[in-house]
């Protein structure tokens, strides 16, 4: 991986002062998603932020699958997940997960019922709710609060052994339903669940909630510093009394931070997923979706999103970034790697009329001008030429430089060609222009009679191979609001579909191969729907934007 810059943030400067007190003498993160969904650009600003933090300080980051609800986890997420992680470049020293420590989390709950601290509550959870009482109304006691240890004991056994249905009993913590924070308020730390679990199979029917398995998790495994997003940070009173209550020796701390918002971007698994499941996108790696997967289908690169989550941070107080910066990174990224190549996506056929008929020229090009050792290549030019069609005007408005009749435009490393005639269909659409070209102007031979203010891109027609662009715009019309249904704010015209052609050294080319396209933007190679035959090109980014990293 390439050497990073080290920046400050609150998280860090507390890792410094931890070490230098003495409180740690080795650092310990972990990234612990839920294997509910594909991770998305969120994820990645939490990944690079435990990976980065623990290796600055030559710590250890394990990977934890929280997988402590069988009935929205799959195997399949626990994959994508691991290739994900190891994409953006990273490796974890241990891989983990939280049902390894179900016996043991079993154990703790069964120490707290011995303690007087957790008892097992009848309350259907429309009546654990409203008895939970509100933000300025405290809460009311379960009437099944006061019950023996004995009693709890031999229930919680019996719930283990399957003896009850889903939701007919919970294992709730006893702390305050008085406390000012609802959380504390006997939160439900196990519910009753006959489901197959990816990774236990059918042996348990009782499964811990996140609040009492997280904390538990990070003390088994000797987590030094837990960093988790905002919205946890009301949860952290929890944390530290389950590490306390259930007499853990390890005492891991709880840093929260803010979570990455983007514009026009869905940033909720649940969503996402409603995105899948409808159809509305062709699976989670979808180029439209802000996964992981998707962005590496669309041709993003590690570098590209982990210098993004450098640059934008690490803060408390929420925000939202503009997507433009990072497109921006990517735009850098490529700027140097993506070897240039003409591209026509609306394709008209231009007959140069004075071109000798059944003759090839082949011009040299470089392969990217911004990195000379990358060489040259050579394209191949004949009498039939397909342009841009909106490179063609029969009647231009003023300040329109391109081919109009008489008009006189520059091919790109090839001649200056002139506008003589055009055909038209049926409908009135022009299918075919004729031009001339003068051999006098060939590109690189130092010609000086005239200049031209219009240069246009081309593929030679008997060359040329059929190709696929997909153009993509931001799957939400506007960022969401609240009282707005979120599928109304799909963006139905999120993908453009074109068909063009590239030129013939485009032929071979690999899925995850990366282009720039002349005028067109950075490309990426789809591996869905690529074959032999036919290329599909994902447009990453345009070539241009107004955004600019403040330095």
């Amino acid at each position: 991986m390439e050497n990073k810059p080290t920046s400050s943030n609150f998280i860090r400067n507390i890792v410094i002062e931890d070490l230098e007190s003495g409180k740690h003498s080795d650092i310990i993160t972990r990234f612990p998603p839920e294997p509910n969904g594909y991770l998305h650009i969120g994820h990645a600003k939490s990944i690079v932020l435990n990976f980065e933090l623990a290796d600055e300080f030559n710590g250890k980051t394990n990977l934890r699958f929280d997988d402590t609800n069988p009935i929205k986890e799959d195997t399949e997420y626990v994959e994508s997940i691991k290739e994900d992680v190891h994409w953006l470049g990273f490796q974890w020293d241990k891989l983990l997960f939280a049902s390894d420590y179900f016996e043991e989390m079993y154990n703790r709950a069964v120490l707290l019922i011995k303690k007087g601290k957790a008892y097992v509550c009848d309350l259907t959870p429309e009546e654990i709710r409203n008895y939970r009482g509100t933000l300025t109304e405290p809460g009311k006691e379960s009437p099944y609060r006061s019950r023996s240890v004995e009693e709890n004991m031999d229930l919680f056994q019996r719930m283990r052994k399957g003896e009850f249905k889903d939701g007919e009993k919970v294992l709730r913590a006893k702390i305050d339903m008085n406390s000012p924070n609802i959380n504390m308020r006997d939160p439900i730390i196990y519910r009753i669940a006959h489901a197959e679990h990816h990774n236990t199979g059918d042996k348990w029917c009782i499964y811990p909630m996140y609040d009492f398995a997280h904390p538990i998790e990070d003390a088994i495994e000797g987590v030094t510093h837990s960093i988790c997003t905002l919205e946890f940070e009301d949860h952290r009173p929890l944390y530290d009394w389950v590490v306390e209550e259930c007499e853990m020796e390890s005492k891991p701390q709880q840093i929260e931070f803010a979570r990455l918002n983007l514009t026009n971007t869905v940033m909720s698994k649940r969503k996402l997923k409603l995105l899948v499941d409808e159809k509305i996108v062709d699976g989670w790696d979808d180029p439209r979706m802000p996964t992981i997967a998707g962005l590496r289908r669309r041709g993003y690169t590690p570098e590209s999103i982990r210098n993004f989550c450098r640059e934008i941070g690490v803060a408390k107080a929420s925000s939202v970034v503009d997507s433009q910066m990072l497109e921006h990174f990517i735009r850098e990224d490529l700027n140097k790697k993506a070897p240039r190549s003409m591209a026509v996506m609306r394709p008209i056929k231009v007959v140069i009329t004075n071109y000798p008929e059944g003759q090839v020229e082949w011009l040299e090009s470089e392969v990217n001008p911004d990195n000379p050792e990358a060489g040259t290549k050579m394209i191949p030019f004949s009498r039939e030429i397909y342009i841009e069609e909106e490179d063609f005007m029969e009647n231009p408005p003023k300040k329109y430089f391109r081919l109009f009749p008489g008009n006189e435009v520059r091919l790109r490393h090839a001649y200056f060609i002139k506008c003589t005639d055009f055909i038209k269909d049926e409908n009135g659409r022009v299918v075919e222009i004729h031009c001339t070209y003068d051999p006098e102007t060939k590109s690189g031979t130092g010609f000086t009679g005239r200049k031209v203010k219009g240069t246009l891109h081309w593929v030679s027609a008997s060359h040329a191979v059929p190709a696929e662009f997909r153009l993509f715009e931001p799957i939400l019309l506007e960022n969401e609001e609240d009282n707005k249904d979120f599928l109304e704010c799909i963006n139905s015209d999120s993908l453009e579909v074109l068909q063009g052609f590239v030129e013939p050294d485009m032929k071979d080319v690999k899925p995850q191969d990366k282009f720039q396209f002349v005028r067109h933007g950075y490309f990426n190679v789809d591996y869905k729907y690529t074959t032999k035959e036919k290329p599909v090109f994902n447009r990453i980014v345009s070539l241009k934007s107004s955004f600019a990293v403040k330095k």
